[in-house]
């Protein structure tokens, strides 16, 4: 080994050390706090929107009172309903994971977390499905308690949207064994279009065609996404390749959102939490 090479080693580790706290801070301590407000078109090939309808869309919020590891505090919590709030949505949907933990770990009751939520403002209305962590802590007192804020909770049902010919429609948590979306979809008039929401967006595999937008969440991107790769792991049975963003299959499209809040650890890389306004 040349002298040259000798002196540039020290060096070259020093970078790689300083590359990599940098890396650790940004995946920890930044991106997962990064929130971003997108916009997407809520019109289609297939489907024309009423001029002027905003839908915003918000899922995975999983709140805590640890938000040093789960991120989403209440305060935190408060400040995204106020900047959803204050972008005027016409309908929001909640597509499900609304407290962060299993049940057993509970650190954040069902009714303080509904509270949050409940200040969310829509003059069309808030809608909701159940995910997962939902139904590990109590889906029936999440639904509840959601309710009792004035959000509409869908399980496998659907309902109209006031003012107009659109119908909302909540299709139930496949991983948890609750997604139905024949059930979901029957009081929808044929022909009519749709606001589909899903927390897991395997239930987009077997759910008829539909015209409007399709929303789903549960997957948060992978929380890492390698470039040129993608998520590293996705949850549930859907496929890898549907963890973010447009989904094409079958003829149908979907949007599935990388969410507000993080699972199993804080970490996010390349795929910044988010909330979506669709118009």
């Amino acid at each position: 080994m040349s002298s040259g090479t000798r002196r540039r080693l020290p060096v070259l580790r020093i970078a790689a050390a300083v590359l990599l706290l940098a890396l650790a801070v940004w995946t920890v301590a930044v991106e997962p706090r990064w929130v971003a407000a997108r916009v997407e078109p809520l019109s289609s090939a297939q489907w024309r929107a009423p001029a002027g309808l905003k839908v915003a869309v918000a899922g995975d919020w999983h709140l805590t009172t640890r938000s040093a590891w789960r991120i989403t505090s209440v305060e935190r919590a408060a400040r995204i309903v106020e900047q959803i709030n204050a972008a005027q949505p016409d309908v929001i949907l909640l597509p499900g994971d609304f407290l962060a933990g299993s049940g057993g770990d509970e650190d954040l009751s069902i009714e303080e977390m509904a509270a949050v939520l409940g200040r969310l403002k829509a003059p069309q209305g808030v809608y909701a499905v159940l995910g997962n962590h939902d139904w590990w802590h109590d889906g029936e007192r999440t639904a509840r308690a959601l309710s009792a804020e004035g959000i509409r909770v869908l399980e496998n049902a659907s309902v109209r949207l006031p003012g107009h010919d659109i119908w909302v429609v909540g299709i139930g948590d496949d991983s948890t064994g609750h997604s139905q979306p024949d059930k979901a979809l029957a009081g929808v008039p044929k022909g009519a279009a749709t606001l589909v929401m899903m927390h897991d967006p395997f239930s987009f595999a077997t759910m008829p065609l539909t015209r409007g937008l399709v929303v789903a969440a549960h997957t948060h991107g992978g929380q890492v996404s390698v470039p040129g790769y993608g998520a590293l792991v996705v949850p549930g049975r859907a496929p890898r390749e549907w963890a973010y963003g447009w989904i094409a299959h079958k003829d149908k499209r979907m949007y599935v959102t990388s969410g507000l809040g993080v699972s199993i650890l804080p970490v996010r890389f390349n795929m910044r939490p988010e909330w979506v306004m669709f118009q």
